[in-house]
């Protein structure tokens, strides 16, 4: 074939293309919000009519590169078979669409610098959004503005929380903090390792957050706003403390609210019980904040004094009560009324102990934690990708992060070892998975909140490329953000506002009965569930049992598309470190 006739042919492939319905489309998945004009690119094909696939400007219609798929095989979680294209190679900036003729074109994406700014922005200010006690003004909140909702300075002690000093029904003042998923309590547990990894982006990053801008109230005051933010919630935990040290487990209605604004929602709330993993998770959390706002001493006189304070009080009762552990059953079997809001149970507090030890140490640097650090309970057993029942290897980033202050830490280099084998592992499934994506070490990954897990392994990366500038870990946290936003069995960009074919109908409360089309921006839905608690409340939705599939966007789903702060916030340090370290190189 002849130059003239190799051109032709490539040019009717293209057209043929483009011709195909969006909807032919669905069979091509790949970051919706776009990539980095240096950086990887690649879309997965669900059965390829074709061998060939061409990048198209969205705008001109021009055919800018081509290329030749790469048979993959199949993907167990979704059971399809599927191939790889990679356009790598081309870096133009701009707006695009990936064609395969016969099978469709993809959503349109961008090529551009700071691609992923937005998204991992919007997914900050989530918080924002999910504020208790306060207004959300259209000045920062746009069209999703809000009437006050829960002002929670009467808060009652629940008689499963009471003490001598404050007796059942005695009234207590807990305002602020974030509404914790769909629903409108708040957590401590959950508050505990969702406010960390927003201290820890910060800890990690701090010359790119101190001039990144969220729009919040705060934003003109001389602290970060990401700070700011993770303030509103530090302050509410504060007030979860009893004056013998102990933290309650929850602030909850006896029962969830139903689809209303917060405005609208008038039931009585309670302080729950005191437990040993509110109480460590809270040490840790304060003794973070505590080396934190040093910094701020002039802004926030005493706060990080207070902090370390609270911390310690925490500990010290946790150490009293070692195995306080919230059992809801067994509180609704002893006291009235009866409560059946959110859990966060737990069978052990071991790695909570360590967790708080670990920070503790870090920030006193006493000996009297170090002793309690046990760390062979992490370092000869399997390190465990974080999640809220499982916070030890928490404690194992802040002793990286923080190596430089704590020369003297004899277990250093073991600690680095469990980090990078952990992080090579999910490298190592990128190069055997036919998704190209860490998600996906096992069936395991796809649980209640699999885009957590999925985000999660994007932090766990970062950690191991900070600590060692190897390219690939970086290479590998993208790739998990590419997962999140289209490189999916769903094919869905999975936070709100981003993308074409985004999550629409989250199961959030705001969202659901606010009366706007556009749910709030920056949510990040749980993700495919094969669990799927929800199918009686959501009959005949689910079209797919399978671990990669296993999702609908539908308010029924509380299983697959609740939204929780502990999902955002590896997500948001996931978006933003990667814009960070880009910014730095």
């Amino acid at each position: 074939m002849n130059q003239a006739a190799t051109y032709l042919l490539l040019f009717l492939q293209a057209l043929s293309a483009i011709c195909f319905s969006q909807a032919n489309g669905d069979n091509i998945r790949l970051n919706q919000v776009g990539f980095y004009p240096s950086g990887s690119k690649m879309a997965i094909v669900v059965s390829p009519a074709s061998p060939r696939f061409f990048i198209i400007n969205a705008t001109s219609k021009d055919t800018v590169f081509s290329g030749n798929l790469k048979t993959a095989g199949v993907w167990e979680y979704t059971n399809e078979t599927v191939s790889q294209g990679d356009f790598s190679r081309f870096n133009k900036p701009g707006e695009y669409v990936f064609s395969v003729p016969g099978t469709g074109s993809s959503f349109p994406f961008k090529i551009a610098p700071q691609v992923y700014l937005p998204a991992g922005k919007a997914a900050l200010k989530m918080f924002y959004y999910q504020r208790a006690s306060t207004d959300l003004p259209e000045k920062y909140a746009g069209k999703w503005a809000r009437k006050t909702g829960h002002p929670d300075t009467e808060v009652l002690i629940h008689p499963s929380a009471e003490s001598p000093k404050r007796p059942a029904g005695t009234k207590i003042s807990c305002p602020r903090g974030w509404y914790d998923a769909g629903d409108y309590n708040k957590y401590i547990v959950n508050s505990g390792i969702s406010t960390y990894t927003l201290f820890s982006l910060y800890e990690d990053f701090p010359e790119f957050f101190d001039t990144l801008k969220t729009d919040i109230p705060e934003s003109s005051n001389n602290i970060p706003d990401i700070l700011d933010e993770a303030l509103w919630n530090l302050r509410w935990m504060l007030t979860m403390q009893d004056e013998d040290g102990g933290v309650y487990h929850k602030l909850s209605n006896p029962n969830f609210d139903g689809n209303i604004m917060p405005e609208a929602a008038k039931e009585p709330r309670y302080a729950l019980k005191k437990s040993t993993t509110a109480s460590l998770d809270f040490a840790a959390v304060t003794a973070q904040a505590y080396r934190i706002f040093k910094k701020f001493k002039k802004e926030l006189p005493g706060l990080a004094d207070s902090c370390l304070t609270a911390s310690q009080k925490a500990w010290h009762w946790a150490k009293k009560n070692s195995h306080v552990l919230y059992d809801q059953s067994q509180v609704n079997s002893n006291f009235n009324p009866d409560v059946s809001t959110g859990t966060y149970a737990d069978a052990s507090a071991d790695d909570e102990f360590q967790w708080a030890a670990i920070e503790l140490y870090i920030a006193t640097g006493k000996f009297s934690y170090y002793d309690e650090l046990n760390l062979s309970f992490t370092l000869n057993n399997a390190f465990e990708l974080p999640n809220w029942q499982k916070v030890n290897t928490l404690g194992l980033y802040s002793l990286i992060a923080n190596r430089a202050d704590i020369s003297g830490f004899e277990e250093m280099d073991a600690v680095k070892t469990k980090l990078l084998r952990m992080a090579d592992q999910l490298k190592k499934n990128i190069s055997s998975s036919a998704y190209a994506v860490p998600m996906g070490t096992n069936v395991s990954d796809f649980n209640w909140g699999s885009n957590g897990n999925a985000a999660n392994q994007g932090m766990l990366l970062i950690q191991a490329y900070n600590l060692t500038q190897d390219k690939s870990y970086l290479d590998a946290a993208i790739a998990s953000l590419d997962y999140l936003l289209g490189r999916n069995g769903t094919g869905y960009s999975f936070l709100t506002g981003f993308g074409n074919k985004s999550t629409r109908n989250p199961h959030h409360r705001p969202s659901i009965a606010d009366g706007i089309d556009d749910p709030v921006p920056g949510l990040l839905a749980g993700g495919p569930n094969p669990g799927m608690e929800d199918a009686s409340n959501c009959g005949g939705k689910y079209t797919s049992k399978l671990p990669g599939n296993a999702y609908i966007d539908n308010i029924c789903s509380y299983a697959s598309n609740e939204i929780a702060i502990n999902w955002n916030a590896p997500f948001a340090f996931l978006a933003l470190a990667i814009e960070a370290i880009k910014i730095q190189k």
